[in-house]
């Protein structure tokens, strides 16, 4: 399932995720900073959704209220996970 989602209060605007039978294939993140985010997108492809959200969820970035990896466990969980 491919799913595009609105990021909130980080630096990138955009989060695209491939999802099938609960393991992440693929993630890629519009704009923000590129170089932390390619490495997220590959430490996360392959990973068990659920692995993804327990190691992920609620991590913060700086001083911002939410992060690139939080809103990537919102947009996992907005696709029903």
């Amino acid at each position: 399932m491919e799913y595009v989602y609105r990021t909130q209060g980080t630096c990138s605007t955009n989060i695209e995720l491939n999802v099938e039978d609960g393991v992440v294939k693929e993630v890629a993140f519009w704009g923000g900073c590129n170089g932390n985010l390619q490495g997220l997108s590959r430490l996360v492809k392959g990973m068990k959704v659920e692995d993804v959200i327990k190691k992920l969820e609620g991590v913060r970035c700086s001083g911002r209220p939410t992060s690139c990896p939080d809103q990537l466990c919102h947009a996992l969980h907005e696709m029903g996970y």
